[in-house]
């Protein structure tokens, strides 16, 4: 078998990275597909599980370092390591699956703390390589770099619940520890990074590169710091706060949209039509369509305190999935899909890092039939996220469970069409 032996290339890490994180999340929509068609309870509550165990992890643990370490050649990657990275994930999901269909909350407090173990490696090595100033200087390194202490965070936040389910009647873990919040920090990581990836694949190209810094380093500020001080409001119940938050939020991703929008209009038009841009620029959409519904979340959230379930009056729980569904399947998956299509087979093609440093990372790397089926795969993707959004609306089981198969049999192309394009 391949995987046994190894043969300590970073194009091997990145071929195994590929098909592992695809297939977890195809996995992770397949199951909730299948639970919202037969109403299995174990499916719907593992399904949310596997996404964020398993790619939200693989993600920040493997991709997110390969844009680091392109960035600060000094942060070395050991393909070992990260070969053991992948397996202990691996290993997490084992756990919590068991965790969930046993209903054993010590053992999804083991899974945190295992996570929480592993994650701390890839910190010490960031903090004793790299100074702080030196961290503070690139603007895409802070993005990256505060994704991994979110992950850490929402471990943290894996180990806790586990634990207040063990011990519902003690008093030491906090009041807002819930599946939600473990949820709802598990998705900021994720999100931080593909901020930090638009700024150094595209905005940073920009003949205006002083005035790109200086706005997307304020955006680091406003978007971190508001995502803060929103779970902040969230638990203080301040209803104002977390309508002004939301709504300046808002306006931050459209103005994000639509530049971003001339921005791959230009590149189309001056070098060819390249679908991970395509990819991230729908991603930017439904990260719009994710913040909507979040504002329509709050409005139907005063006068229910947090913790509660459902988080909102059975009438409206539709916005609730649709929100976390317009995220997850949507603004993440849609933007980590773009990113793989650059960093694969940029690492593959030199088995270094060496393309991602340079101009030719947004070169025509793929062939034009992988980039035409890359098209048709988001053209695919879009069309079943939108049908499971409208799904929620309609109430409608088998509307979802059918949209969600195709959504993962899609989401599964993209290790199918790099495959073949890396032969």
């Amino acid at each position: 078998m391949k995987l046994l032996r190894f043969d300590g290339e970073l194009g091997s890490v990145a071929r195994l990275f590929l098909f592992v994180s695809v297939f977890v999340i195809a996995l992770a929509s397949f199951f909730g597909a299948a639970g919202a068609v037969t109403g299995n309870l174990f499916l719907l509550r593992l399904h949310p599980y596997l996404f964020f165990i398993g790619f939200g992890n693989l993600a920040i643990l493997i991709l997110n370092r390969y844009l680091t370490a392109a960035i600060y050649p000094e942060l070395k990657i050991n393909p070992f390591r990260q070969v053991r990275y992948i397996y202990l994930v691996l290993l997490a999901l084992g756990m919590i699956t068991l965790a969930v269909a046993m209903e054993w909350p010590l053992l999804k407090a083991a899974t945190g703390l295992l996570l929480m173990m592993v994650v701390a490696g890839p910190i010490k090595e960031i903090f004793t390589t790299l100074s702080v100033p030196k961290i503070w200087k690139e603007v895409s390194v802070r993005y990256y770099i505060f994704d991994v202490l979110f992950l850490l965070n929402a471990n943290l936040g894996l180990f806790a619940l586990g634990l207040k389910e063990a011990f519902p009647h003690q008093g030491i873990i906090p009041f807002f520890v819930t599946q939600s919040s473990y949820f709802l920090g598990s998705s900021f990581p994720l999100s931080i990074s593909v901020m930090g990836f638009l700024y150094t694949y595209a905005w940073s190209r920009s003949s205006r590169r002083e005035l790109v810094k200086r706005l997307f380093s304020l955006w680091f500020y406003i978007f971190v710091g508001g995502v803060l001080l929103f779970l902040i409001v969230i638990l203080a119940e301040y209803y104002l706060g977390m309508m002004l938050i939301s709504h300046f939020l808002l306006f931050g991703v459209m103005a994000l949209l639509g530049s971003f929008a001339v921005y791959i209009y230009h590149f189309f038009h001056k070098n060819f039509p390249h679908p991970a841009l395509a990819f991230l620029l729908s991603g930017l959409a439904l990260l719009f369509a994710t913040s909507a519904y979040g504002i329509m979340n709050i409005y139907f959230l005063k006068g229910i305190h947090f913790g509660t379930i459902p988080p909102l009056p059975v009438g409206r729980m539709w916005i609730y999935h649709s929100h976390t569904h317009a995220a997850l399947l949507g603004w993440i998956t849609f933007s980590f899909i773009g990113m793989i299509y650059i960093v694969i087979p940029a690492i593959i093609r030199s088995n270094s890092l060496e393309t991602l440093r340079s101009e030719l990372a947004l070169s025509a790397l793929l062939g034009g039939s992988a980039m035409k089926k890359a098209f048709r795969q988001l053209t695919v993707l879009l069309l079943s996220a939108t049908a499971i959004l409208l799904a929620f609306f309609l109430e409608n089981a088998p509307l979802l469970g059918f949209a969600g198969i195709v959504y993962g049999c899609a989401v599964s192309y993209l290790s199918v069409n790099l495959r073949r394009e890396m032969k």
